[in-house]
């Protein structure tokens, strides 16, 4: 069996859906174990790598170059919204995968983002194809819950939050565009804004952060999920 199937079935041990279960995300799990095709899986190693690489910007591998370096897969480069929308983003709910482990304040759109195996799926990794396999997957799926919970925590704890004078509370995530926010809502506003009101709020994670409809309708301004505002 090859890597890539290897792989495959692992993510469909840990709990993948079908959708995830696929050549690319298969691809990208190697990459971050930083295993090549005659590795071990034994061999596996948790490491932080960015989604494209690059050599000017050596600190964090890319897992587009690992893949087309030793797999001779290549993806172009627009292909890393695809990575992390439809591969990423799924290991991360999963357990799997930790966003910015190694600063984990970083914006969005930094070019320092990275990506790293959590340490519970490291382990289950490594026992692929040994006789603890069974046990070591079974006791990821056991504490799959808690486990979620406990990263989604982690994360809404470096949000930043502030309240609006109606009292709907915003969670801005880390970076300078959404400190620039906020100083603007909680620092500006009143001071040479007094008696305005915030009809719309972005953030580099959710650019539907804040959205006053009612008002923004009454202005002649619509918005739905095509509108580019950012």
């Amino acid at each position: 069996m090859s890597k890539i199937e290897e792989a495959k079935q692992i993510l469909k041990a840990l709990g993948l859906p079908q959708k995830q279960q696929n050549d690319r995300s298969a691809l990208t799990l190697l990459a971050l174990c930083n295993l090549k095709q005659d590795d071990h899986w034994s061999m596996a190693k948790a490491v932080s790598m960015s989604v494209v690489g690059s050599k000017k910007n050596p600190k964090y591998g890319g897992i587009l170059r690992f893949i087309a370096e030793h797999y001779e897969k290549l993806y172009a480069e627009n292909s890393r919204e695809t990575i992390r929308r439809q591969t990423l983003h799924q290991f991360i709910q999963a357990g799997i995968v930790n966003h910015n482990p190694e600063n984990p304040d970083l914006p969005t759109n930094s070019k320092d983002n990275h990506y790293r195996l959590s340490p519970e799926a490291l382990r289950v990794i490594r026992s692929f194809s040994s006789a603890n396999w069974e046990t070591e997957v079974a006791h990821f799926r056991q504490m799959l819950g808690s486990l979620q919970e406990k990263y989604r925590k982690r994360r809404e704890l470096r949000k930043n939050r502030i309240q609006l004078s109606d009292g709907t509370e915003l969670a801005f995530s880390p970076g300078r565009h959404n400190q620039l926010q906020i100083a603007v809502i909680e620092q500006f506003t009143p001071r040479f804004a007094p008696g305005s009101k915030l009809l719309y709020a972005c953030d580099t994670a959710d650019k539907d952060l804040y959205i006053d409809h009612e008002s923004l309708e009454k202005l002649g301004i619509a918005i739905d999920q095509h509108t580019k505002l950012t």
